[in-house]
């Protein structure tokens, strides 16, 4: 898996995983690339036949259970997948807020960032599992070691992603399927540009792309980056609340997206 040849990728319209879409791409490497907006999709599509890949896009909506898996299993059936990233997701939080976000807000944050994994990587793993070999890639974030106030569903729905990705590739190590839990801070991206309030050690995604390649061609189980603010954030789930709630209250809010 240091060099897959048949590349799955959701969310691939722009952003991360446009940015790995382009990461991967060269000749021999064939790439099935999803996401919401067609004329995005396409643009990304045109780069990375550009750089030598077969490319095929489909405009699915991660939330429609039956759709990805009819996705999948004709990419799969097209070539066999070595590798499924599943990187499609939205943000959202409570700028403007006094109180908790509402209902529709969350609902919409874990279907897409929650049950969009698993719609993807569930027929994923049938297929792989049958052949004996694969490697899934699930994109967390450094948001999901601790819930803060200004984003509590998007945190919750990436502690949920991080958590699955860390179970599974226990669960299915004895099957010859390896699982990466990725797991970025602030990168350039359309959903971080519309944030109004300082982002530390922000990062472009090409940089990121080229950082989660590496450690998926390393079989690492958790992509962590940037160093310093996988290590602050491990530190405040650590803590104790009531040391670290008074601190989180303080912290800018983001927008409802």
């Amino acid at each position: 898996m240091a060099h897959p040849s048949t590349i799955l990728i959701t969310g691939a319209s722009s952003g991360l995983g446009a940015a790995l879409a382009q990461e991967y791409a060269a000749p021999g490497v064939r790439l099935f690339l999803s996401g919401r907006s067609a004329d995005r999709l396409e643009a990304v599509a045109r780069h990375v036949r550009a750089l030598g890949a077969a490319c095929e896009t489909a405009v699915v909506d991660v939330c429609d259970t039956t759709a990805v898996r009819a996705w999948v299993e004709a990419c799969d059936r097209a070539a066999p997948l070595d590798l499924v990233i599943a990187n499609a997701g939205i943000s959202a939080g409570t700028a403007g807020r006094d109180g908790a976000e509402p209902a529709e807000q969350v609902r919409a944050v874990f279907a897409t960032n929650v049950d969009g994994v698993l719609n993807t990587i569930l027929p994923a793993i049938e297929a792989m599992e049958a052949r004996g070999h694969g490697q899934l890639a699930l994109v967390a974030s450094l948001a999901g070691y601790r819930g803060v106030p200004g984003a509590p569903s998007y945190c919750a729905s990436k502690a949920a992603v991080k958590v699955l990705g860390e179970g599974l590739r226990g669960s299915l190590h004895g099957k010859g399927l390896r699982v990466s839990v990725i797991c970025p801070g602030y990168v350039r991206t359309p959903m971080t540009d519309v944030n109004d309030f300082p982002m530390p050690l922000i990062m472009d995604a090409d940089r990121a792309a080229r950082i989660i390649r590496r450690g998926l061609a390393r079989n690492r189980g958790r992509i962590s980056f940037p160093w310093p603010m996988a290590a602050a954030m491990w530190l405040l789930q650590a803590l104790p609340p009531a040391w670290v709630d008074p601190l989180l209250r303080r912290l800018p809010r983001k927008g409802a997206g």
